[in-house]
């Protein structure tokens, strides 16, 4: 194995939750999660790499291709996808669909690039959300500190394929989904910017994404930090993408290195999340929304692990419930001799819509598992699936 990798999200947010004044929240559904099987190895990294990069760093998500086949993406930042007939029968695929240039300028947005979340409407053309990270410990002169955590600058931005996901491709200019309103300072000190956006689902007429803030403080732009909610209503026009307010979705976020942001706009995060969500779906049955999530133990959260929580609009959420226990990203891995569990999803391998973003009473949910050496989170990583049975009273 190579030496360990940089994590693709390491966060822990606050949460601060906005409700809409305009109307009254509706009541989040019952529902019970219920893991029914043993894990199944789906990749092991000693096992099926294309090369030491290939591990597998970020929540899966599949379409199907035109041709009816299974892409599922989730690897590291030489972006390969897996591809089979169908969600229990995938390899991965050597073939590099994105790479991640290294560039030192932060408005190429081309440093660290992880594709995930997808859209295709057709199983040809795919929209993409890309995790952007710009490593500024790596670039010199672009950062006085030295270690990652106090350089990391992110962004959410778009790419595309015309090709069913055998390729994507940056817009030029770059395209920023979801950006900070300022650019990398050499001197910033923390983590900043948006990260980690979920899938991407449909209510019919609007697309949806959550993705986790850093939160800023500016002249009349006060931003908490947490998870906010973004739609548009066509994900191949990525500029569209609006976050919710609190009283509608009119935040944008756009590139601050193409003109500088003025007046900017701030996101309303929406509870129970206190991390990046995992994975949203629409459970077929009653039309409710099904979310997972790690988190660590606190307040809120008796033990560490996958929690999941209920919604009818996206925006209300009930208490989260525990689904899987275990030690996650944001617990000390120096703790954690069992090694970690990260990167929840849920996935249908009978969904109905091309994206898996709905599901039945089952499904799998989707993890990695990532061992320890002392206080070292290694490289050595599995990709595992578990069938999931599902309930949800309306």
């Amino acid at each position: 194995m190579t030496r360990p990798l940089p994590l693709a999200a390491r966060l822990l947010l606050g949460l601060v939750c906005l409700a809409a004044p305009a109307r009254a929240a509706p009541e989040p559904p019952l529902s019970a999660l219920t893991l029914v099987g043993p894990p199944v190895v789906m990749f092991k990294a000693g096992r099926d790499a294309c090369d030491g990069v290939d591990v597998p760093d970020a929540s899966a998500r599949a379409f199907r291709e035109a041709s009816g086949a299974v892409a599922l993406f989730g690897m590291h930042y030489r972006n390969r996808a897996f591809r089979g007939p169908r969600l229990d029968a995938l390899k991965l695929d050597c073939a590099m669909v994105l790479e991640s240039g290294g560039k030192a300028d932060p408005a190429a947005y081309d440093d660290a690039s992880w594709i995930t979340a997808t859209w295709t409407e057709d199983g040809r053309a795919v929209a993409a959300l890309v995790h952007h990270e710009y490593r500024a410990n790596e670039h010199p002169g672009r950062c006085r500190a030295k270690d990652y955590m106090a350089c990391w600058y992110n962004s959410v931005v778009a790419a595309a394929s015309t090709d069913g996901g055998r390729s994507f491709t940056r817009a030029a200019p770059p395209v920023v989904v979801a950006g900070a309103p300022f650019r990398q300072e050499v001197g910033q000190g923390s983590h900043r910017g948006f990260f980690n956006p979920s899938n991407i689902v449909s209510d019919g007429t609007w697309r949806y994404f959550l993705a986790s803030t850093t939160g800023w403080t500016l002249p009349g732009s006060d931003q908490s930090a947490g998870v906010c909610l973004f739609r548009t209503r066509d994900p191949a026009d990525p500029a569209s993408w609006r976050a919710w307010t609190g009283t509608g979705y009119t935040a944008a976020f756009p590139d601050p290195y193409a003109k500088p942001v003025k007046g900017a706009a701030t996101c309303a995060p929406v509870a129970p999340f206190p991390t990046p969500v995992g994975a949203v779906v629409r459970h077929r049955g009653s039309g409710a929304w099904i979310a997972v999530f790690m988190a660590k133990a606190g307040t809120g959260f008796p033990q560490s692990g996958f929690y999941w929580t209920t919604s009818r609009d996206l925006l209300a959420w009930d208490t989260p419930r525990l689904l899987l226990a275990g030690a996650t990203l944001y617990d000390d891995p120096c703790r954690a001799p069992g090694g970690l569990i990260a990167y929840p999803s849920l996935l249908d391998p009978e969904a109905r819509g091309r994206n898996f973003d709905d599901t039945g009473d089952a499904a799998f949910l989707t993890y990695v598992t990532l061992r320890t050496e002392g206080c070292t989170i290694t490289s050595d990583r599995d990709l595992l699936r578990r069938d999931l049975a599902i309930k949800v009273w309306p």
